[in-house]
């Protein structure tokens, strides 16, 4: 054995001794509270498992980082009904089945309560704070009229389709929820 083989052995081990972090993306289209609920809990999850996560919200998802007090948003017509019809905010999201206009989500809610389960907002916050990444899509927030002032603060800058592609390609883990 030559000391180039043992050099070479011995990066070898170095590398399966110290994996790079696993790479999770999940791209959050929904801003139904059922949907919204498994986003954040898987992104949690991952982070708590040592994984680099990033989530991308685009379309109805971004209504998960609305802050509650945003208001009416947009600069046209159209884009302030947006604002008055899909309030947005971990607080106010609606459920794709059985919303029974807005009791459906009421009742989720206490049970959640009941069973010791985080709400999006807590389970947003926990994100935040195990490092998730949280990128708002760029153009849905031109479309709908959102700006950065619009959403909770602490996020990442918003970006395109083309970065949260470029990070799933390298990611062990791509979801869209």
């Amino acid at each position: 054995m030559t000391a180039q083989d043992t050099d070479s052995e011995a990066a070898a081990a170095e590398e399966t001794e110290t994996p790079a972090a696993d790479k999770m993306v999940i791209i959050a289209a929904s801003g139904d509270l059922d949907k919204a609920w498994p986003v954040m809990l898987l992104a949690t999850t991952g982070a708590a498992y040592g994984m680099d996560v990033t989530v991308f919200f685009t379309f109805w998802g971004l209504e998960i980082l609305k802050r509650p007090d945003s208001g009416i948003t947009g600069d046209d017509w159209r884009q302030k009904m947006l604002g008055v019809f899909r309030k947005g905010s971990p607080d106010k999201l609606g459920l794709s089945t059985m919303n029974f206009a807005g009791m459906g989500p009421w009742m989720m809610k206490g049970l959640a309560t009941d069973n010791n389960v985080a709400s999006v907002g807590e389970l947003l916050e926990l994100a935040q704070d195990m490092g998730v990444e949280l990128w708002p899509c760029q153009m849905t927030m031109d479309l709908m009229g959102l700006s950065n002032d619009d959403l909770i603060a602490g996020l990442g800058k918003p970006a395109g389709a083309g970065s949260a592609i470029s990070l799933m390609k390298d990611a062990s883990i791509s979801l869209f929820i």
